[in-house]
């Protein structure tokens, strides 16, 4: 059973690091239909990542979509986000759920890895994240998942979320393939009209394209 604030499937917009216009941008792609946002500042900045997820975490509420924070377990219960997105190098599900608790969202990176989903999924991961599924100018040394792998993942029962130079052009042959949602960093936030970009990969969602 998928978690209750997860949505059913859209648009996972993650941000790309500092910027002055963050907040504006991001309310831009949750205007323009993003389902769910992340909050991913790899800097030390510790006062200013507090400030953004606080206003972020307000603005997600308002728009009733979930605000997961990348990496930081301590920032999400600090701004009260819905949970959090957790890579290989971070502490594990369980730690997580024991310090966040039961109704928090708790997102993995899988990579190219279908047994590592197998674990994270029985360990209680909410979704699963597999890529790079195209090349990834955030990650352009990412390992590389393909759409079978989104196939085989499906039976594992767990929301699946597609990374990794995703843009609206290419994503429709992974949401056939089974992702859930697609993330985007810079097919978002690199745009000119980060609305309309966003706006481009929720109707890629909506069933009345089919």
């Amino acid at each position: 059973m998928a978690h209750p604030l997860l949505p059913p499937r859209g648009l996972y917009a993650i941000t790309d690091g500092p910027r002055q216009d963050l907040v504006d941008v991001c309310a831009a792609a949750v205007e323009g239909g993003a389902a769910m946002l992340q909050y991913r500042d790899k800097t030390g900045d510790g006062a200013r990542r507090h400030a953004e997820a606080t206003l972020l975490a307000a603005l997600c509420a308002r728009h009733r979509i979930p605000l997961i924070v990348n990496d930081d377990v301590d920032l999400a219960i600090e701004v009260g986000a819905a949970g959090v997105h957790l890579g290989e190098h971070d502490i594990d599900v369980g730690a997580a759920r024991a310090r966040l608790g039961s109704g928090a969202i708790i997102g993995v990176s899988c990579y190219d890895s279908l047994e590592r989903a197998r674990q994270l999924a029985t360990a209680g991961a909410d979704y699963l994240a597999f890529g790079a599924f195209f090349a990834s100018l955030t990650k352009p040394e990412a390992r590389s998942a393909t759409p079978q792998l989104l196939r085989e993942a499906k039976t594992l029962g767990v929301p699946l979320v597609a990374i990794g130079g995703i843009t609206a052009e290419n994503g429709a042959v992974l949401i056939e393939a089974g992702a859930d949602f697609l993330a985007a960093i810079s097919a978002v936030f690199g745009a000119g009209d980060v609305r309309g970009a966003a706006h481009r990969f929720a109707e890629l969602f909506d069933p009345r394209r089919s």
